[in-house]
């Protein structure tokens, strides 16, 4: 699953961005299974499958993503000494329907920091992060 969401202010500051990651990958093997992220300065891509829960229901999207949300809104105004929305409410996702499409919106994450111009690299961005395999 491909999903994206979008932050409320921006730009998110660097020191958010590290929080915002460390969030996205704290219930990885958890919840979901993730496969790639990156915190852009306004928004954040996920690549992720979901995984199942001790009922053997696969966690919902909006579960995941409440968590991971709520989580860091809680975390990031901790850290700006500030309240309100992170977050707009609404993200956008899509089921990926081959691993030709996984392949695709895998590179398109990686590549998302270069296309915006932060580096000319992704290795290089420091809020990109890609499962070893």
């Amino acid at each position: 699953m491909f999903v994206t969401f979008c932050a409320g202010y921006v730009p998110l500051p660097e020191s958010v961005r590290d929080i915002v990651l460390r969030h996205c990958l704290h219930d990885h093997g958890v919840k979901a299974h993730i496969h790639a992220v990156v915190v852009m300065p306004d928004h954040v891509h996920l690549l992720l499958t979901p995984l199942r829960g001790a009922d053997s229901n696969p966690h919902s999207l909006v579960e995941i993503l409440q968590g991971i949300k709520g989580a860091s809104a809680h975390s990031v105004n901790r850290s700006l000494r500030r309240s309100g929305p992170v977050w707009q409410e609404e993200s956008f996702d899509h089921v990926l329907r081959s691993s030709e499409s996984f392949e695709e919106k895998l590179e398109y994450i990686r590549q998302n920091p270069v296309r915006r111009g932060l580096v000319t690299k992704p290795e290089h961005y420091r809020w990109l992060w890609v499962e070893q395999g």
